[in-house]
């Protein structure tokens, strides 16, 4: 009674706090573009954001830490969610901003993850936009300042990051510095990851398809094979029947000859 009792509490605190964790997700990302956007941002602006972008990361640690209270078996959901605690004490190890964005981006899909209502399709598209967006934020936000850097302007990060994640690749824009290049790296895995996942998605629903439709045509073909049964059964009780009253007229009619005149 004491698990079911836990593990109920664990999932109202999961349902209750989906929307307002995603609302927090919306109000980071905010916080993380507006300084790189609006360059350079004056200083109560760049101090705003930086104070939104902590209290959303706190939000998702305090998230996470409830859910280890609520936890039947501490020590087995701490080992099955060890990505989670990564998240969490990232920015404490380093609190470099870059990793105060993949913590956070990685305690957002997490918790995303664990929402019933939300479909693969939905979570791989909103994937699909968010790395795109935040690896143009990123890079742009380390190259402009190279003197050797060619990612000036925002727009040159988001084609740099779409040729990216779509693993083409022209070569126009790149990256020049170290930090640059190791977000090229992970944007580049991230995008082949997602591409496989929306191949495969895309191929699971033809699959299923096929499939309905082929039961479908195996139920029409059982149930014409029934009917046809069905109508071969009342053919041969007809033709038992006719037969069985000729027997009795033709029975009927020898026996009137039979009788005496």
């Amino acid at each position: 009674m004491r698990g079911m009792n836990e593990k109920s509490a664990q999932a109202r605190w999961e349902r209750h706090t989906q929307r307002p964790l995603m609302a927090l997700a919306v109000v980071f990302t905010v916080a993380y573009a507006v300084p790189i956007v609006d360059n350079p941002a004056s200083p109560s602006v760049s101090v705003a954001c930086t104070v939104a972008e902590w209290a959303v990361w706190g939000a998702f640690a305090v998230d996470y830490l409830v859910r280890i209270a609520l936890a039947e078996r501490r020590r087995e959901y701490v080992r099955r969610h060890w990505p989670d605690l990564f998240a969490v004490l990232l920015p404490l190890l380093q609190p470099l901003r870059l990793l105060r964005v993949v913590s956070t981006l990685l305690l957002v899909g997490r918790r995303a993850q664990m929402a019933s209502q939300v479909r693969l399709t939905t979570y791989i598209g909103g994937a699909v936009v968010g790395l795109l967006m935040f690896g143009s934020l990123a890079v742009l936000s380390v190259e402009r300042a190279s003197p050797e850097g060619n990612i000036r302007t925002l727009d040159d990060a988001l084609w740099w990051s779409f040729t990216t994640m779509t693993t083409v690749g022209y070569g126009d824009h790149a990256p020049t510095t170290g930090v640059g290049r190791m977000l090229a790296v992970g944007l580049m895995l991230s995008g082949i990851a997602l591409l496989g996942l929306v191949t495969a998605n895309i191929a699971a629903w033809f699959i299923s398809r096929f499939e309905m439709d082929d039961m479908e045509e195996r139920r029409q073909t059982a149930a014409i094979t029934t009917l046809t049964d069905e109508v071969r059964a009342l053919r041969a009780e007809v033709a038992a029947l006719s037969g069985s009253m000729g027997a009795r007229e033709r029975l009927g009619e020898r026996v009137g000859e039979e009788q005496p005149q």
